[in-house]
């Protein structure tokens, strides 16, 4: 069963330096907010990391809202962790609490939101096309619509691998 921590306990023990804050979102969410000092180790990839450099320490993990720790609890504490914790309600409770976030307004929409803002636009220009126009514009709703559906059975969307080729959406060289 997990165990959770709030907010303001979680600011005190990462303070104290007796916790460590495992964000486990993906990097394009990260890059636009996330809590100051927080590491990133995305979900997608959490076998393959090394987190031996938290021991002795409570670990806490994060996502936006709380419910991809809650659903991967298992297996975010099947490393057998001497002390583990999920965030209460994700950064969105920890910004309720008036704690502190860093944000980058320059970086992308998290890529999951470029492709509900791609499709709904879709839809929705469908049906205004096809009541305007033609009704042969409704294709473009039933495409968009389709497009979702294989999405979801598959685990491949081809909307997210356009929209994550697009110019904003690689990541910036530094220097």
């Amino acid at each position: 069963m997990a165990q959770f921590i709030d907010p303001a306990t979680l600011n005190r023990r990462l303070d104290e330096r007796t916790a460590v804050l495992i964000d486990i979102r993906d990097p394009d969410e990260y890059a636009r907010e996330h809590i100051r000092g927080a590491r990133l180790v995305p979900l997608a990839a959490w076998d393959r990391h090394d987190l031996d450099a938290e021991a002795g320490k409570a670990v806490v993990f994060t996502c936006r809202g709380g419910n991809r720790t809650t659903a991967n609890a298992a297996r975010l504490f099947a490393r057998a962790f001497p002390e583990a914790y999920l965030l209460k309600g994700g950064i969105e409770a920890w910004k309720a609490a008036g704690l502190p976030v860093h944000r980058d307004p320059t970086a992308p929409l998290e890529l999951q939101r470029q492709v509900q803002i791609a499709v709904g636009t879709m839809i929705l220009l469908g049906f205004v096309l096809a009541w305007l126009v033609s009704p042969w514009f409704l294709a473009l709703a039933a495409f968009a619509g389709a497009g979702l559906v294989f999405a979801g059975i598959t685990g491949f969307c081809g909307m997210a691998r356009l929209l994550a080729a697009l110019p904003w959406n690689r990541p910036r060289l530094a220097g």
